[in-house]
């Protein structure tokens, strides 16, 4: 795959991996420690403080779009990846897929029938039974196919 990132990407990239870097730390440490030591030379004005204040909101200010950036990319990234493991298990529900569209209300209700799914699961002894959605709805249709015809056999029987 080619890497065409754009500038803010590059930038955002390069920022956030350097922010979390012990350089970046140690950098931080030392401004405070400056900050704090300097503080009986400027007789602890409310300059002094507008400083630190000031420097401090700008930098959490911009650090929230680039975390904002590298968690939407990350995600983004897992998402991804979950997805082709959904696409290649052969046990697994391609329904799956893009669930991450869904409204919170809609994914409420899947937690419910996995958590549900969940507790058939560990009744089994096969732990490589497959509780999917798909396999679930293809029991549920058999039930409903095999309903009729249990039912006429009980009235010749």
């Amino acid at each position: 795959m080619t890497n065409k990132q754009n500038f803010f990407e590059r930038i955002s990239d390069r920022i956030t991996y350097w922010t979390g870097s012990v350089g970046a730390f140690t950098i931080a440490v030392g401004i405070i420690i400056i900050w704090g030591v300097s503080g009986p030379i400027f007789n602890y004005s409310d300059t002094w403080q507008l400083v630190i204040n000031t420097g401090t909101t700008i930098i959490t200010f911009l650090m929230v779009f680039l975390i904002q950036k590298t968690q939407n990319k990350d995600s983004k990234a897992i998402q991804l990846k979950l997805n082709e493991l959904l696409a290649a298990s052969r046990h697994a529900s391609n329904r799956m897929v893009d669930i991450e569209d869904l409204s919170e209300a809609e994914l409420d209700v899947l937690h419910k029938y996995y958590a549900k799914l969940s507790d058939v699961a560990e009744k089994e002894e096969d732990i490589h039974h497959s509780h999917s959605i798909d396999s679930a709805k293809k029991r549920s249709e058999e039930k409903l196919t095999a309903a009729p015809r249990l039912v006429k056999n009980k009235k010749n029987g």
